[in-house]
């Protein structure tokens, strides 16, 4: 679950102070946890969630009504205007008027057929200013209107089926996204312990070479061993030195990069932790599609596209003809006095149907239904693709998680045997029953065994957020990966 996301304050309270400097043990859980909160790979994923959330919020405002109030006041022109007389001849008059208006509007789109309904009230003023000054008013104190394209195609419909789909799209994204994040956080994390590792393997070798290399003069001047033996140990004190010289300087740079990313100050100084225990699960690849697919961005992206190559169809034929109609029906009066205006009321109605039908386009408007429709068979071929390319990557990386369960058992089994062999030789060559090769040998074994042991526990770590981003299931836990998007978008 992605409690840590909304949670997390607690966590980081618990931690040392990363403020001021110092050392600070850090987990790896908690180092996700505070990934999660403080990366910059974090802080994007949330923007890109808000962004499709408002357009969420935008898509779904667009369902309700709208109310609206617009006016004009004043308006004054004193200017030429173009006059036709009762015999229809045309001349230019002097005008001086002051005028306003008003209207209240209530609006709603229609989704059932893409038209859209309105009911308004409105009021016009108008005074002549020169020769005899008068008012006059005209009042609409209701009227009911009508926009409807025929024919064409419905976009609303096609947006209440396409928007859900993106928000939804969007949410799996963010999880997806935070997921990744871990999957991040996993290799700086790792990257600093296999710095910190290699670093006190290096100081370990270089105790024990010099403790050897001490007790091989002593038996070079007993004539024990041979002077080549003696030059042997003084190489191998050199090498030890030149190795945690290289180590301590890649442990630097390591641990720069996860204080950059977890977004702490330079004066920290990180010690991570290797994890101990590790999530037992038996996943298998049927159970991990079915997840993916319910729960995964990939297959609402791929539902979405599908979408938008339907529309793109529908709204090209659409566009072979337009036809729209319009009509308004109310009520009207006008008079000087602006009671009057409301009270000798005429009918107000308004019908028209305007169109536009190409006569000879030379097959433009086809061309663009038959573009669309290629467009989505092209994009029905890419889904195709894409969907067996997903389910493969699914399956090898459900294969490739069961088997590093296995290899992290013996890779640990491993350490503890390389270990102990070392620790064996170190004590024979003391007596003088082993070679210093054999006893080079032993070590060389020793430090890649516990490398192999970092290197596996970092796979099985990358593989299992892997595998919680492409499902969004937590398989320790048991459920869903999810989260409360409305706290995490700090609705108000």
């Amino acid at each position: 679950m992605l409690k840590t996301i909304l949670f997390v304050g607690s966590i980081l309270m618990a931690l040392p102070a990363f403020g001021q400097g110092g050392k600070m043990r850090l987990t790896l859980d908690d180092a996700i946890a505070m990934a999660r909160v403080r990366s910059v790979d974090a802080a994007s994923a949330l923007d890109e969630l808000r962004t499709a959330y408002w357009e969420w919020r935008t898509f779904r405002a667009d369902q309700l009504p709208e109310l609206s109030f617009s006016a004009t006041a004043p308006a004054y022109a004193k200017q030429y205007s173009s006059y036709m007389n009762e015999e229809g001849d045309y001349s230019f008059v002097r005008t001086n008027t002051l005028q306003a208006s008003g209207e209240l509007a209530i609006k709603q789109n229609v989704a059932l057929t893409g038209g859209k309904v309105s009911l308004s009230s409105s009021l016009d003023f108008l005074r002549q200013l020169d020769g005899t000054p008068y008012n006059r008013f005209m009042s609409i104190p209701v009227a009911l209107s009508l926009e409807q394209p025929l024919f064409g195609v419905n976009t609303m419909k096609w947006d209440r089926r396409i928007e859900p789909v993106r928000y939804a799209e969007a949410k799996a994204a963010f999880l997806s996204a935070t997921e990744d994040v871990a999957r991040l956080t996993v290799n700086y994390y790792f990257n600093l312990l296999m710095s910190r590792e290699n670093v006190e393997i290096a100081e370990q070798n270089l105790e024990n070479a010099l403790k050897l290399h001490a007790v091989a003069k002593e038996k070079r001047e007993m004539g024990k061993i041979s002077q080549n033996d003696l030059l042997q140990m003084e190489l191998n004190v050199l090498d030890a030195q030149s190795a945690l010289t290289d180590y301590r300087s890649e442990l630097k740079s390591m641990m720069f990069q996860l204080r950059a990313f977890l977004d702490l100050g330079e004066d920290v100084e990180i010690v991570p932790v290797a994890p101990e225990n590790v999530p037992q699960a038996d996943i298998s690849y049927p159970d991990a599609l079915e997840r993916a697919t319910a729960n995964n961005k990939f297959v609402k992206t791929m539902l979405r596209e599908q979408l938008e190559a339907d529309y793109e169809v529908a709204r090209a034929k659409g566009d072979l003809r337009e036809i729209k109609l319009f009509a308004r029906i109310g009520y009207s009066g006008t008079d000087p006095e602006i009671g009057e205006a409301y009270s000798r009321l005429r009918s107000n109605q308004v019908a028209s149907v305007g169109f536009s039908i190409p006569l000879v386009d030379w097959g433009k408007r086809r061309g663009k239904v038959k573009v669309a429709e290629s467009k989505r068979r092209v994009a029905e071929s890419r889904i195709r693709r894409e969907t067996m390319n997903f389910n493969q990557e699914l399956y090898i990386l459900v294969e490739r998680f069961a088997n590093q369960q296995q290899q992290l058992e013996l890779s640990t089994r491993a350490t503890e045997i390389a270990a102990r062999r070392y620790a064996t030789n170190v004590e024979t060559y003391m007596i003088g029953m082993l070679s210093p090769l054999e006893l080079n040998d032993s070590r060389t074994s020793k430090d890649n065994s516990r490398r192999d042991y970092i290197n596996q526990l970092y796979k099985f770590w990358t593989y299992w957020y892997q595998l919680r981003s492409l499902t969004l299931y937590d398989y320790s836990s048991l459920h869903d990966i999810n989260a409360d998007f409305d706290k995490l978008i700090k609705i108000q």
